[in-house]
């Protein structure tokens, strides 16, 4: 029964993959401060035999290296997340990102850990112009005077670490680019937009759409992304290579606001609010993000295939039972 740490393991993305992993017959180590994690995302697994979550920061070195004790791999999630987040706070965004990563491919090294796997951003190409961007395409980072791009480049700062880890020590890393991911868990606090449009919905409030609402994007259910990180995880040709992880079915965010209108029946209204009052006046935003998922394809065998119906479809479902049971 293989030993698996999940960093950030009581956030959104990190709950549904400590719980495919246990259903997988793993033990799994949570280690999350909780900042935007939440106890009850792993409350339905609190007795689960194998188990253990700790409560505690991946800059703390202590925690990080007592947490990575006798483990066989390691799924590095912990991250600062969201844009706003990342706006508000560049500083704790690039501290958070990068020299835990460092720390947590030494304790790699030393433990002879035998998988581990990175959990990088879309958010690296930055304003790639691409209609859709592959691995080996490059990357388009902002001015450092825009704190936007700080999370980009940070991400990039952990990729690069993590593969030249790879090559100098032959840690067996895999980097998984995430496009907007989604589903049952997910909180709006941080910008996140479906779950911001859902909740709105189900109150008929005013649905706000930034801009003008006319940005692509792609959007993949949780669970299928968890799968697909696993199975990457454990193949033997995915070490050492960067993958992009999502769907690549392109909706534009006025367009997701209408859908989210139509499936929860709401009366909402959409109203549009200026980037310069939903962020600051240096904000920036990609216009287009669309992933080639080719190289996933080939790899494991399949890709994100849920629509965009049955993803909202479900978090709806979620959401009212919450409601519901308040």
């Amino acid at each position: 029964m293989p030993t698996s740490l999940v960093t950030g393991g009581s956030g959104f993305i990190g709950s549904h993959l400590t719980e495919h992993l246990l259903a997988r017959d793993h033990r799994v180590v949570v280690l999350d401060d909780l900042s935007t994690g939440r106890v009850e995302n792993l409350a339905h697994l609190r007795e689960h035999p194998n188990l253990s979550v700790r409560q505690g920061s991946i800059t703390d070195h202590v925690a990080l290296s007592e947490a990575a004790h006798n483990v066989d791999e390691i799924y590095h999630l912990a991250a600062a997340v969201g844009v706003k987040l990342v706006a508000d706070d560049p500083v704790r965004t690039i501290e958070t990102n990068i020299y835990p990563t460092e720390q947590l491919l030494r304790l790699a090294v030393q433990g002879k850990v035998k998988r581990f796997f990175l959990a990088s951003t879309s958010e690296v190409y930055g304003k790639n112009p691409g209609e859709r961007w592959t691995e080996e395409d490059d990357l388009h980072l902002g001015p450092t005077s825009r704190p936007r791009w700080a999370y980009g480049c940070s991400k990039a700062i952990d990729e690069f670490l993590a593969l030249a880890y790879h090559q100098k020590y032959g840690v067996n890393v895999t980097v998984g680019r995430f496009f907007n991911v989604v589903g049952p868990r997910q909180v709006g606090n941080y910008g996140m937009v479906v779950p911001r449009f859902v909740d709105a919905a189900l109150k008929n409030a005013p649905v706000v759409v930034y801009d003008d609402g006319s940005q692509i994007r792609c959007f993949a259910h949780v669970h299928e992304i968890v799968q697909c990180v696993a199975d990457l995880t454990a193949h033997p040709q995915s070490g050492g290579r960067v993958f992009n992880i999502g769907s690549d079915q392109p909706v534009s965010i006025l367009e997701l606001a209408e859908r989210v209108i139509s499936r929860t029946g709401s009366q909402s209204e959409i109203q549009f609010l200026p980037y310069n009052k939903a962020y600051s006046d240096d904000f920036e935003d990609v216009q287009r993000r669309v992933p080639c998922v080719d190289l996933l394809g080939q790899t494991i065998g399949r890709k994100p295939s849920r629509t965009l119906d049955q993803i909202l479809d479900d978090i709806i479902a979620w959401k009212r039972g919450l409601l519901a049971s308040e």
